[in-house]
């Protein structure tokens, strides 16, 4: 029997790679948990692998050509897509995004790209970047961009968002970028296409003081954490581990204003901004 074809990487990879894989395990008589005990992963992992909500890494690909004799498919179709126009440390986050139901996020310091603005995020990368050359910035800010057409999908994926006032005070890129980015928060809260909360200052010590979060939530498979430092981020699927980040989230939204309030607020700090006033 012909073995499997490479994958054409245009066309849904991860999809199609995890779709070999679980014909390929089936073929071999495995079940996901018997293939993930070899590798020292759980029978979920090796699930989110077939799902396509996780990406294949080279490591486990070569291994599991080995362990399922599909003479290195995994390992050629693997090094095909390690490419990603997303940083290293957020590419499998950013296509575990992609294919999301539902997103909540913490945001500590930075609007969140998916709701950026493109001198927003110009003046972003250009404040992590200082020496880089124009075409890499814009390469950056068309990236980002493109991620925000997630939310051209009127519904989907339900975007909740608790934005630290830090993130509205601090003046990014100038007042006419943070009235613009200010307003188009407004506007997408308005459209009913996103859920915005504000923790505000008062709030005092809250469940998030160390860091940003990012949930995510998927139709076929278990969902995801996902947290980030300079240059590096992490993408996590121990369930206690899930279950603790979402309690934060939990305890974030019960301390922030209300919907109502938070967008009330949002808008009177981007007038502000308009104004010419600052926010220190």
């Amino acid at each position: 029997m012909p073995g499997p074809k490479d994958l054409d990487p245009s066309s849904s990879p991860r999809a199609l790679l995890g779709a070999e894989l679980r014909h390929a395990r089936e073929r071999a008589g495995l079940s996901q948990t018997e293939l993930g005990e070899p590798l020292f992963v759980s029978g979920s992992f090796i699930g989110q692998l077939e799902s396509g909500t996780r990406r294949l890494h080279l490591d486990y690909a070569i291994q599991i050509d080995k362990l399922l004799d599909t003479n290195g498919f995994f390992e050629r179709n693997c090094r095909a897509l390690a490419k990603s126009k997303y940083p290293d440390h957020f590419a499998e986050a950013a296509e575990a995004e992609a294919i999301a139901t539902g997103i909540r996020e913490y945001a500590q310091m930075l609007i969140p790209g998916l709701m950026q603005t493109r001198a927003y995020a110009e003046a972003v990368f250009r404040a992590y970047k200082p020496t880089a050359l124009d075409t890499e910035i814009e390469e950056l800010v068309a990236n980002q961009l493109e991620r925000g057409h997630l939310l051209d999908d009127p519904t989907t994926p339900l975007l909740w968002v608790v934005l630290d006032e830090a993130v509205l005070r601090r003046c990014v890129g100038g007042g006419t970028v943070m009235t613009e980015v200010l307003q188009h928060v407004s506007n997408l809260a308005h459209k009913h296409r996103i859920i915005v909360q504000v923790l505000p200052f008062g709030a005092g010590a809250h469940a998030s003081m160390t860091g940003a979060l990012k949930l995510m939530e998927f139709g076929d498979a278990p969902p995801l954490s996902f947290v980030e430092g300079p240059s590096m981020g992490k993408l996590l699927d121990d369930p206690a581990t899930v279950t603790r980040h979402t309690l934060t989230f939990n305890l974030l939204q019960a301390a922030a204003l209300s919907p109502q309030d938070s967008l009330a607020l949002i808008e009177s700090v981007a007038q502000d901004y308009g104004h010419g006033e600052e926010h220190l």
